[in-house]
C-alpha cells in the first residue's frame, strides 16, 4: 500500500515542474483569496419526531482501494456538529482507515439542539432535572434516528445493512439505554463514560431484566471508562451484569483506561475501539 502511494506521489512529482511562487511587481508573493476547505457533506431533515429541523453531517472515509461506490456501512453519532465531536471523530475512522486498521466507514453526525433533552431518559431525581430545562426525551430522539435519519441515509447514500453507533458521556448513555431498550436498531454499539449515574443509576439496575427479555440476534457493545469514580464504578457494575447475564447473542468488551479523564477519554477509546469492531477481515492468500 505504501509502495503504491509513493509511486503514484513520484509519478506526480515528475510530471509537474516545481511551482514558482506568484510575484507582484515589487516582488512581494501574491496569495490567492482563501476558499471553504471541504471534508465532507451536510443536509437538513425536517422532524416529525422532534418536531424541529436538524443539521446532519456525513463524511466517508474510504480506502485507498475503495471503490467510489463501493457501499459502507455506517456509524452514526450524537454529538455530531462541526464544534462538537464530528472532527476529531471523522479524523480518526480516515488514519485508521488509511493504517489498515479497520474498515471503511461513513460517519453520520447529529448535531445537537438541546443536547440534554435528546440523550437522557425519564428520571425522577430531582437533582437529574436541574441540568436543563428539558430532559428525558430519548425515546423521541431515537425513534427520530430510526424512522427519519436512517431512511433519509439510506435514500442519499449507498450503504450496507450494517450499522453502528458511538457515543461519550451522555450521549454514551444514550448508546447503553438504545442497546437495552431496542437492541435491534444497531449491530454495534460503542460507549465511552457512559452518564449511567442518570435517574439513580437507574438503567444499570434494570440492565439484568432488560437483556432477559432480547430475542436472537447478533450484536455488539464496546464500554470504556476513564479515572472519573462515579462513572467507572456504574461501569464496572454493568460489567458485572453482562458477565452473569449477557445474551448469547451479544459480543462484548470492556476497556478500562485510568489514565485518561472524562475530558480526555473520547479520542483513545474511540481508536482502540475502532480497532476492535470494525477490525478488518483477515484475508488468507
Amino acid at each position: 500500500m505504501r509502495r503504491s502511494h509513493l509511486a503514484v506521489l513520484t509519478a506526480l512529482l515528475l510530471c509537474f515542474p516545481a511551482a514558482q511562487a506568484a510575484e507582484s511587481p515589487n516582488n512581494t508573493p501574491v496569495a490567492s483569496s482563501a476558499t471553504p476547505l471541504v471534508i465532507g457533506e451536510s443536509f437538513t431533515i425536517a422532524s416529525r419526531a422532534l418536531a424541529e429541523t436538524r443539521h446532519i453531517n456525513v463524511y466517508v472515509a474510504r480506502a485507498w482501494d475503495t471503490a467510489p461506490d463501493a457501499p459502507l456501512p455506517v456509524l452514526y453519532m450524537p454529538d455530531g456538529g462541526i464544534n462538537e465531536d464530528f472532527l476529531h471523530v471523522a479524523g480518526l475512522l480516515q488514519v485508521s482507515v488509511a493504517n489498515g486498521t479497520m474498515r471503511p466507514f461513513m460517519l453520520v453526525g447529529i448535531q445537537n439542539t438541546q443536547r440534554r433533552r435528546d440523550l437522557t431518559g425519564p428520571t425522577d431525581n430531582p437533582e437529574d432535572r436541574k441540568i436543563a430545562p428539558v430532559v428525558g426525551g430519548s425515546a423521541a430522539y431515537r425513534s427520530f434516528i430510526r424512522d427519519e435519519l436512517m431512511p433519509e441515509v439510506k435514500r442519499r447514500y449507498r450503504t450496507t445493512q450494517e450499522t453502528a453507533i458511538v457515543g461519550e458521556s451522555l450521549a454514551g448513555l444514550f448508546v447503553v439505554e438504545t442497546l437495552l431498550l431496542e437492541p435491534q436498531l444497531f449491530d454495534h454499539y460503542l460507549a465511552f463514560d457512559p452518564s449511567l449515574w442518570w435517574n439513580r443509576s437507574a438503567l444499570p439496575a434494570q440492565a439484568a431484566a432488560l437483556l432477559a427479555k432480547q430475542g436472537p440476534g447478533k450484536h455488539s457493545l464496546y464500554l470504556a471508562s476513564s479515572s472519573e469514580q462515579g462513572i467507572a464504578v456504574e461501569v464496572q457494575r454493568l460489567q458485572d451484569i453482562l458477565l452473569k447475564d449477557a445474551p448469547a447473542g451479544l459480543v462484548w468488551h470492556v476497556e478500562k483506561i485510568p489514565e485518561e479523564t472524562h475530558g480526555t477519554i473520547y479520542q483513545p477509546a474511540a481508536l482502540k475501539a475502532f480497532r476492535t469492531v470494525f477490525r478488518p477481515a483477515v484475508t488468507i492468500n
